[in-house]
């Protein structure tokens, strides 16, 4: 596989200096694409994360300088988001000149194939042996089309089967969450404090900009929750109750408080997608 020149993988992080899981992943699996780990000026092990990772692999931002252009959906003065991150990650790739970067979390356990060549579901699922095969073919398809992101599946979207994303190259889901490809040339503003991902694409998504889920390949990750650091202080705080309402509050006219689960039920949002955002109609039915 070619290494692209013009492309790199930063994984935001705080407070895990010494469990920057997705980083082992990645060398797990021999990744060969430059990697980076970027944290922010008041994270108070930061020289841990240099110590552990190297001074050249430690992307620090200021915090502070990022918040104040940042929408954060409340006035608690509460700087605990990843928000800022990702917003920062625009100008720290092109001051490391990469026009295009993948942005990931810090907590994945997995990659797994959840679709095969058949477009069939395996029972069980497959280990992705060649990550950066897979990350090829995605940065190829963004590449192809206009969309603001693309990224990989989650467990979660396949409970109680392929909800909704179906058999056909052409099923994809208007959302992106935790595994962003992204453009220096088409830069997002991620806002809210909490649930920015879900707010951010469904600002910009009703708006006409395009984020697609590809149902092909699926990332693990640790529950939020039990995982030290990061922003689990923030969700055992408060829960999914106060999250929810933040996409709620940003988007009323289209999502609602629900209950999901089973036996271990929570609050969660609920999209009603028919109102959500535009319809991408096949060009053979242009006037």
């Amino acid at each position: 596989m070619a290494k692209n020149n013009n492309f790199c993988i930063f994984i935001i992080s705080h407070g895990r200096a010494n469990s920057v899981i997705t980083w082992k992943l990645l060398d797990n699996k021999k990744s060969i694409y430059p990697r980076y780990i970027i944290i922010d000026n008041t994270d108070t092990e930061s020289n841990e994360y240099i110590k552990n990772f190297g001074k050249d692999k430690v992307i620090i931002f200021d915090k502070e300088k990022i918040a104040k252009i940042t929408d954060h959906g409340d006035n608690f003065n509460n700087l605990q988001t990843t928000t800022h991150a990702r917003n920062a990650c625009y100008n720290i790739a092109k001051d490391l000149g990469y026009t295009y970067f993948l942005v990931l979390d810090d907590d994945y356990t997995a990659f797994q194939y959840r679709i095969d060549n058949n477009f069939k579901y395996p029972n069980p699922v497959k280990s992705v042996s060649n990550i950066d095969k897979i990350i090829a073919l995605f940065l190829e398809y963004y590449k192809s089309i206009p969309a603001k992101s693309i990224c990989m599946s989650q467990g979660g979207d396949y409970i109680g089967g392929d909800n909704g994303f179906g058999t056909e190259r052409t099923n994809y889901s208007r959302k992106a969450m935790n595994s962003w490809f992204c453009s220096v040339d088409r830069p997002i503003k991620f806002l809210s404090r909490l649930n920015e991902d879900v707010n951010t694409y469904l600002i910009y998504g009703q708006k006409g900009d395009i984020y697609l889920t590809i149902p092909f390949v699926s990332l693990t990750q640790k529950a939020t929750q039990k995982n030290v650091g990061g922003m689990s202080d923030a969700y055992i705080e408060s829960g999914t109750y106060v999250k929810t309402f933040y996409t709620v509050m940003y988007c009323p006219s289209f999502c609602k408080v629900t209950l999901m689960g089973t036996t271990n039920r929570r609050i969660h949002h609920k999209i009603n997608w028919n109102h959500a955002v535009p319809k991408i109609i096949s060009p053979e039915h242009k006037k």
